[in-house]
C-alpha cells in the first residue's frame, strides 16, 4: 500500500508538473503528500558565480528563497483546494547537499515523486533524481516536464529483463499496478529466442495477482533499448513505464546505465523506477 508520498517541487516553472501530478496519485491513493522545495545555495566558482561577489551572492541566496517559497506556497494552496492531506518544507542547501538530503528524506516514506530535469535546466534536477533512485531504496516516480494529466492508468508498460532492478520496480509498483487497466510485459531481446518466451514467468506471477496481462517480446537487433521502448509507449497509448534503474556511485558521483539515463532525458509519460 502506498499511504506516504514524497515530492520534490519544481522551481521558476510556470506550472509545477510534479506537485500536480502527485496530488493525483495522492488522491487516489489515500496517501499523505509532502512537499519539498529547495532554496538552492551559490556554489562559488560554478558557472553560475565564478567569483565571490558579495552582491551576486546575496541577489543569488535571495532569488532562490523567494522561487522556493513561492513553490511551497502554491503547493500548499493546491492541496488544500484539492483536499489532499499534505504538509510541505523548505530546505536551504546547495545542489549536492540537497539531492543527498533528498535521498535521505526519502527512505521515510512509500514513494517520491521528482520532476524529469528540463534540457535547459542546471544539474540539482538530475542530481535529486539519482540520489532518490539510488540512495533511498525506494521507488521513485519521475513526472515529464511536459506533462499536463494528472494519474492515468489505463495501459501501463512493464519493462522486463529479469533483474535485480526489474524485479524490485515490479513489487514497488504493485499498489499501481492493481489499478490498472492492462498490463503490458514488454521484453526486448537482440534476436528471437527458440522454444522459450521471454517474461513469461512474470506474466504468470502478475497474472495470479489477478491482473489483465498481456506479454509484448519485441525483437530489435539494431536499435537502442530507450528509443524502442520510448516508440512502444507512443504505439501503445501507455500512461504509465514501470522499469529497473540502473547505474552506480563512483566518488559519490552516480553513473547512470544508457537506457535510465536516455529513458530519463527522453521521457514522456511517467516512470516508476527502483533499484
Amino acid at each position: 500500500m502506498i499511504r506516504d508520498i514524497v515530492v520534490s517541487l519544481s522551481l521558476g516553472t510556470p506550472r509545477d508538473a510534479s506537485g500536480d501530478f502527485a496530488m493525483s496519485v495522492a488522491t487516489a491513493v489515500e496517501a499523505h503528500l509532502s512537499g519539498v522545495a529547495f532554496a538552492y545555495e551559490p556554489i562559488v566558482g560554478s558557472m553560475m558565480l565564478p567569483v565571490a561577489d558579495a552582491s551576486l551572492l546575496d541577489a543569488f541566496r535571495t532569488g532562490n528563497r523567494r522561487a522556493a517559497d513561492r513553490a511551497r506556497q502554491n503547493f500548499d494552496d493546491a492541496t488544500r483546494r484539492s483536499g489532499v492531506l499534505a504538509d510541505s518544507t523548505v530546505i536551504t542547501a546547495t545542489a549536492d547537499e540537497a539531492a543527498e538530503r533528498f535521498g535521505q528524506i526519502a527512505r521515510d516514506f512509500d514513494l517520491s515523486i521528482v520532476p524529469q530535469a528540463q534540457p535547459d535546466g542546471d544539474i540539482a534536477e538530475t542530481l535529486v533524481i539519482e540520489a532518490a533512485l539510488f540512495g533511498s531504496g525506494r521507488p521513485v516516480l519521475v513526472v515529464p516536464y511536459i506533462q499536463s494529466t494528472g494519474l492515468k492508468l489505463d495501459r501501463v508498460m512493464v519493462c522486463w529483463d529479469g533483474s535485480r532492478s526489474a524485479a524490485r520496480a515490479v513489487g514497488d509498483a504493485m499498489p499501481l499496478l492493481r489499478r490498472a487497466g492492462a498490463i503490458e510485459v514488454v521484453t526486448i531481446e537482440t534476436r528471437e529466442r527458440r522454444n522459450e518466451v521471454a517474461g513469461a514467468k512474470i506474466a504468470e506471477h502478475l497474472a495470479r495477482h489477478g491482473l489483465n496481462i498481456e506479454l509484448k517480446p519485441i525483437v530489435a537487433p539494431d536499435v537502442e533499448v530507450a528509443e524502442t521502448i520510448l516508440s512502444h509507449v507512443a504505439d501503445a497509448s501507455v500512461d504509465m513505464i514501470v522499469m529497473g534503474g540502473y547505474g552506480h556511485s563512483r566518488l559519490r558521483e552516480f553513473v547512470l546505465g544508457g537506457a535510465t539515463d536516455s529513458i530519463l532525458r527522453s521521457m514522456t509519460v511517467p516512470t516508476l523506477m527502483a533499484h
